[in-house]
């Protein structure tokens, strides 16, 4: 039923008999006292053969409501439908509370992540970033709890959480968090790639592949601020009006001009210094709709500016490739 997408009939017919056994209460009256939670559905602890299959149903029901509300209010327009949605959050989280130190269960506490990104993601894009921060930190450090998913196979989808995490830190216009949160990513990212070089003395090519995406992303968030905050001067510093002209830099060598320097150190290819540029770009405090450029009061912030799209069109143009081998 829940593949065949009858949210619904899987929530009433399913997970919610099934669940019915244990409380006959409203489930949510216990989201938020962990006590009462294994008291009513772990009574005889975490070895019952049952076990994982209770966990297994608490999880989907919420998976099914969300569902729910997204058949009903895919926008997300309601107070109720955000409210149920936090609901399924804190449960969500609840669950994978109860089930993290029992390593067996480790695969429940992955899908519990990707659930919470799904609907987190989904806020973000309601305006909610400083509501869902906590619930992707709590996903992020899951993944680090969990010594099973500590492993190079899902060092991709920590890396997205850790990107998650930083987004949320610069929408809720917390930039100097969402720098230090990537940083500490690639320091986590580093530790495991040296316990990999301990263990192996092989590294294959789909290892390294997997480590260059995640210290990508980590570089990208890392950039969004780095690239405006390294220009920015003190109020009582003095203005030279010696600035480059971007129309006399069109002619010159790649990397003209000081954010496309900054690019080349920290970026390898044109398909990570756009995405990068995309990523410095990006402001979800702008209307998307609204045509014209940010006007920050700094004027180095607005040769930024002026300066990524600069960078951007000779990517697009393909000529700034051409300058790097020459």
């Amino acid at each position: 039923l829940f593949v065949l997408q009858e949210y619904k009939l899987a929530l009433l017919q399913c997970y919610g008999r099934y669940l019915q056994q244990f409380v006959s209460v409203n489930l949510d009256d216990i989201i938020d006292d962990v006590h009462r939670f294994k008291s009513t559905f772990f009574p005889n602890g975490f070895r019952d053969k049952n076990t994982a299959l209770t966990f297994h149903a608490l999880q989907e029901r919420n998976v099914c409501i969300y569902q729910m509300v997204c058949s009903s209010d895919r926008n997300l327009q309601n107070q109720e439908s955000l409210q149920t949605c936090f609901n399924v959050l804190s449960s969500l989280r609840l669950t994978m509370q109860v089930a993290l130190p029992q390593e067996n269960l480790c695969w429940l506490i992955y899908n519990g992540t990707i659930h919470i990104y799904t609907i987190c993601r989904h806020l973000m894009m309601r305006g909610q970033s400083a509501k869902v921060l906590e619930y992707l930190l709590w996903a992020s450090i899951c993944m680090e709890s969990s010594i099973p998913l500590l492993s190079v196979h899902y060092l991709t989808w920590r890396a997205t959480l850790y990107t998650a995490v930083s987004q949320c830190y610069f929408d809720c216009q917390a930039g100097i968090h969402g720098e230090i949160f990537a940083r500490r990513g690639l320091i986590k990212i580093d530790e495991l790639k040296q316990l990999e070089n301990t263990s192996s003395s092989l590294e294959n090519s789909e290892t390294k592949k997997i480590f260059r995406e995640a210290t990508l992303k980590m570089s990208v968030m890392i950039f969004k601020r780095a690239v405006y905050e390294s220009r920015r001067k003190p109020k009582s510093y003095f203005r030279p009006k010696l600035r480059v002209s971007l129309k006399e830099a069109q002619n010159l060598p790649w990397p003209r001009t000081t954010t496309e320097r900054l690019l080349t150190e920290m970026f390898d290819g044109a398909a990570a210094q756009f995405l990068a540029i995309l990523e410095a770009l990006s402001d979800s405090s702008r209307r998307v709709l609204c045509p014209a450029l940010p006007v920050p009061d700094e004027i180095e912030i607005r040769d930024v500016i002026s300066e990524l799209f600069f960078a951007g069109l000779e990517i697009l143009s393909g000529n700034s490739i051409k300058k790097q081998k020459e």
